[in-house]
């Protein structure tokens, strides 16, 4: 009786740590990475960053570095390396990286983070280099540039006159910082990324936890001119990847600054996306929260996939049944977009991972396709999940 009693308590204790679907197959996936990923790059053209791809035309659509989703290919590529080394990745990811490497001195864009970090903050954690560290150092300081004292944020959107436009979206480029003043001992990164990260949870966020795409500041004053979603179905509405862009954000925020309130903040972020009435079943949500079709509106894996990341790494910030609905929301995430629907076959969808992503829904651009940043997410989530289960 006495012996029944503790292996039933051992198997409580390691309740998280049971078999899932995902662990039968996940090594799969890291292969269907792998050989999608090396078709990639060989219809690639030189100089250029896939962005998406077109299947009626059979189109690659590419960017060159300076776009915003520069950084995910090579960060994709440094991924799947570490997960299971391959010499054409690491040539691809010395060819790429030579040539993203410009970007350090780029003053016009908010998105450093995304562009620099994903991909050189990759590079420098797996084969550290003067050379990775000072270009991301350059990266901070150009992105610090764009901090606006009075406002309290890093400018998203340029504009004219006193308008100021800050995305939720820039929470996610704020983990360049923190480096930064890490590395250099300099403290104004930190206070910047803090007082970005305070700002915009003071006047981002509504009661439910639910996010605004863009907040327009007046410059001068640091006053809130307008709140807006600009990427979402309606000003009021809860786009899916901008509240997926806050989780990740302020679970960032507290592994770094270990201050609860942001703690408090994802813990908030994440109940309201899981417990919303309008996520399905299969936990990869609808475009936006709110959108007027649903059940028949489009849903967006790269939110799915950003979603998932995030939950891998808030599980450990918190315990008890907190701990296992994250972990088990993000294997149901992950058991989804790893299934027949979502997960392309080898040498097609371009050559990327993800189907069924969707970027800008109002302007009609990148629907229902195939993006960088999903399979960026994905990859990262996958990798959290094999190496870092409860």
């Amino acid at each position: 009786m006495k012996q029944a009693l503790i292996l039933m308590i051992l198997c409580t204790l390691h309740s998280c740590n049971r078999v899932t679907p995902l662990d039968d197959k996940i090594d799969v996936i890291f292969d269907t990475a792998t050989s999608q990923y090396l078709y990639l790059k060989t219809i690639l053209p030189e100089g250029r960053y896939p962005k998406t791809y077109h299947a009626k035309q059979d189109k690659l659509e590419t960017s060159r570095s300076g776009w915003w989703c520069s950084g995910f290919y090579p960060g994709t590529l440094l991924y799947l390396n570490e997960n299971n080394t391959n010499p054409e990745f690491q040539k691809e990811i010395d060819r790429i990286l030579n040539d993203l490497k410009r970007e350090q001195f780029n003053t016009t864009t908010h998105d450093l983070g995304f562009m620099m970090y994903c991909s050189f903050g990759n590079a420098e954690r797996l084969t550290p280099s003067e050379s990775y560290k000072n270009i991301l150092m350059n990266s901070a300081k150009s992105l610090a540039s764009r901090f606006n004292d009075t406002v309290g944020c890093i400018k998203s959107w340029d504009s004219s006159n006193d308008d100021y436009l800050v995305i939720i979206d820039n929470m996610m480029n704020l983990e360049l910082l923190f480096w930064a003043s890490k590395y250099s001992n300099d403290p104004k990164y930190y206070n910047i990324a803090v007082t970005h990260a305070n700002t915009t949870m003071d006047n981002h966020f509504r009661h439910d936890f639910s996010s605004y795409h863009v907040i327009n500041y007046n410059k001068n004053t640091g006053a809130v001119k307008q709140k807006r979603t600009a990427q979402g179905y309606s000003d009021d509405s809860a786009w899916a990847r901008g509240q997926a862009w806050g989780l990740y954000g302020y679970t960032v925020m507290y592994r770094e600054t270990k201050d609860k309130r942001y703690l408090a903040q994802a813990n908030g972020i994440a109940n309201f996306i899981l417990n919303h009435p309008n996520l399905p079943k299969d936990m990869v949500p609808y475009w936006d929260f709110d959108a007027p079709n649903i059940p028949e509106a489009l849903r967006d894996s790269s939110a799915g996939a950003i979603i998932a990341s995030a939950l891998l790494e808030l599980k450990h910030y918190v315990d008890g049944e907190l701990t296992e609905k994250y972990n088990n929301a993000a294997i149901t995430i992950l058991n989804t977009l790893t299934s027949d629907v979502y997960m392309a076959n080898n040498n097609s969808n371009g050559g990327f991972l993800l189907k069924h992503g969707l970027g800008h829904m109002p302007q009609k651009t990148e629907i229902d396709v195939p993006l960088s940043y999903g399979d960026y997410y994905l990859v990262e989530a996958m990798m959290r999940y094999k190496h870092n289960r409860i």
